[in-house]
């Protein structure tokens, strides 16, 4: 580990060549602002890092320290904070570097990939600093499953990055369906058109210029770089990613489980072309189904992407929860949503709003920080939703239907299904366990 002052900072990684001096010399004389903001380190930095350190430092945060396996990504956000006159103490390749020494922050910013989640945000909570973490909150159940258990002895404060959850429209849908626009909702169709699949690994390659692939692999088994991992094509792949479903149901299952208050599922089955050991699918039909409450009926929810699409459907769009309810169906987009009743001479009228406006998704979890209350998408509810999500996967790669036990957790299913709900680690790399 190198601590470093912000010029030997800037030219450690290259910059210094492409600031002036004034860029350079300007922050130090704003340090003492650090006291009256919280301080954070960010961990990936680019694409959906910059977003989330654009969206931190929007909401009245500091970054103080970077963490990217990039050296080029590493670059271009510290230039990002110099040029934004903030500043920046540290930056490393290796974000157990940041963990393992003593810090000038109070909170982590994790933007890699899935399979760096839950190692990164467990070494984080057990040392009682704030997490906010990309969705899915975790790679496998399990790891769902322990973020859960030390998210709730942390004194640290948590959110995943689940940003549409903040959005008025989807407020005004939870008012809607928990009103009973639609009578009692006994069927949930969720439509994505997006696919992420067919990874398959390539001959080994050179590693690209300036990116540590050891770190980047991190927990996962060592293996020759081939084209197409790095920066986004992980997805594809098991080892470090969890295709289409993985990537877009924390936003769109969300709201289902956020309006019918969807707790742990009694069964998962899923359908799509036959498994591979290393890709994801082209498609995925998954179903969950969650046992009647005292507040609700019994509700299945369907799981449609890479194009398919059920009946039922019609010309709703290719993006969309289509919610079919004793009353008639509300079908709802990120942005919009409708009410059509069966009874032609029914009318809808919208309830009046009872659910008070997000100050928005980073400022929740800012202001969590400074002591506010729990921001909406913490790890408390955010680890159960992991956790649905995620059994889809193991539902589809294990070839047959689970049983989920309410209370344990116990999933049964297919010879091999206990190998999918967890994983092994690589020496260094090792989950963090209450």
């Amino acid at each position: 580990m190198t601590r470093l002052t912000r010029r030997s900072f800037t030219r450690a990684l290259g910059l210094a060549p492409l600031l002036g001096k004034s860029a350079l010399a300007g922050p130090f004389l704003r340090r003492g602002r650090l006291r009256d903001r919280p301080r954070l380190a960010a961990i990936g930095v680019w694409n959906r890092g910059r977003s989330n350190l654009e969206g931190v430092l929007a909401a009245g945060a500091d970054v103080t320290a970077l963490a990217d396996v990039d050296r080029a990504n590493l670059e271009k956000a510290a230039l990002l904070l110099l040029e934004r006159d903030l500043p920046t103490s540290r930056g490393e390749a290796d974000w157990r570097v940041l963990l393992d020494t003593p810090k000038d922050f109070d909170g982590v910013v994790i933007s890699t990939p899935d399979h760096l989640h839950a190692p990164i945000a467990s070494a984080a909570l057990a040392q009682d600093l704030a997490v906010y973490c990309e969705k899915p909150l975790a790679h496998t159940v399990e790891e769902a499953r322990t973020l859960l258990a030390l998210a709730r002895t942390s004194r640290g404060a948590t959110q995943m990055g689940t940003q549409i959850h903040a959005g008025a429209n989807y407020r005004r849908v939870v008012e809607a369906i928990r009103g009973g626009a639609i009578g009692d909702v006994r069927e949930v169709h969720v439509l994505c058109s997006k696919s992420w699949s067919g990874g398959r690994f390539g001959p080994e390659s050179p590693v690209p210029d300036g990116l540590a692939f050891d770190l980047w692999l991190g927990p996962a088994a060592a293996r020759p770089y081939s084209v197409g991992l790095h920066p986004a094509d992980w997805r594809k792949f098991w080892q470090y990613g969890t295709g289409t479903v993985g990537d877009m149901a924390c936003h769109w299952l969300d709201l289902v489980h956020w309006a019918l208050a969807l707790g742990r599922p009694s069964a998962v089955s899923a359908e799509g072309p036959p498994p591979h050991v290393d890709g994801t699918p082209e498609w995925l039909h998954a179903t969950w189904d969650h046992a009647a409450t005292a507040t609700r009926g019994a509700v299945k929810v369907h799981w449609w992407d890479g194009g398919r699409r059920p009946e039922c459907a019609g010309d709703a769009a290719s993006d969309c929860h289509l919610w079919l309810g004793s009353k008639g169906r509300l079908t709802s987009t990120y942005s919009k949503h409708e009410v059509k009743l069966d009874d032609p001479d029914a009318t809808y009228t919208p309830p009046e709003p009872t659910i008070a406006d997000s100050p928005g998704h980073y400022v929740e979890w800012v202001r969590a920080i400074e002591g506010g209350p729990r921001a909406e998408c913490s790890f408390e509810y955010a680890a159960p939703l992991t956790e649905a999500v995620l059994l889809a996967t193991v539902a589809y790669r294990a070839g047959g239907a689970l049983v989920v036990a309410a209370d344990s957790g116990l999933v049964a299913g297919p010879k091999g299904v206990h190998e999918l709900v967890k994983k092994t680690y690589r020496e260094g790399f090792e989950l963090m366990r209450p």
